[in-house]
């Protein structure tokens, strides 16, 4: 019970980096997507049901989703707050996800490309950011994302971005 209401004590700092993550307005959602099996189907529809929950603000269906040994790994300036890795559904939630929040504005975000293929699943796009901190703009840049998934739910978020830019933007040059 403590850990559901230290969650929901953070929803609202987590509602909003999900639309800066996912960027409700601006966002499109149209990628193809390629599947060759079940389980790769599987995978696609876990990954898929995050990220709309992501993109609606529905903590309990993020929460739900979320394995607890979940990584979510992005890399780059060790300076940025919200670098990780992150390790675990607890630390990602009261530690990345508000650091996160805090320090970063998704103005465009789009998916272009998606795939799966067994607990893997694959997505591809373009993005613009705000550094909060330096109120800087990055230009547009690409991004790819690789979704884990083991026993329904999503084990590993390992995202890939241009971090020169998003650490210029931040650092306000």
């Amino acid at each position: 019970m403590y850990y559901l209401k230290k969650i929901l004590s953070i929803k609202m700092i987590v509602v909003a980096f999900c639309v800066m993550a996912i960027g409700m307005a601006g966002c499109t959602t149209s990628a193809p997507i390629a599947t060759a099996d079940k389980q790769s189907e599987e995978t696609m529809k876990v990954a898929m049901s995050y990220m709309q929950a992501m993109t609606q603000g529905d903590m309990d269906k993020m929460v739900s989703l979320m394995h607890d040994d979940m990584v979510w790994q992005n890399e780059g300036d060790s300076r940025m707050p919200w670098i990780g890795p992150w390790k675990g559904k607890k630390q990602i939630l009261e530690k990345f996800m508000p650091a996160f929040g805090a320090n970063f504005k998704t103005i465009k975000w789009e998916s272009e490309d998606a795939f799966a293929k067994g607990n893997v699943a694959s997505f591809y796009g373009r993005m613009v950011g705000l550094a909060t901190q330096s109120n800087q703009q990055t230009k547009e840049f690409t991004w790819a994302l690789r979704v884990k998934v083991k026993d329904g739910k999503v084990i590993l978020w390992n995202w890939f971005e241009d971090s020169y830019a998003v650490s210029q933007a931040y650092h306000g040059k």
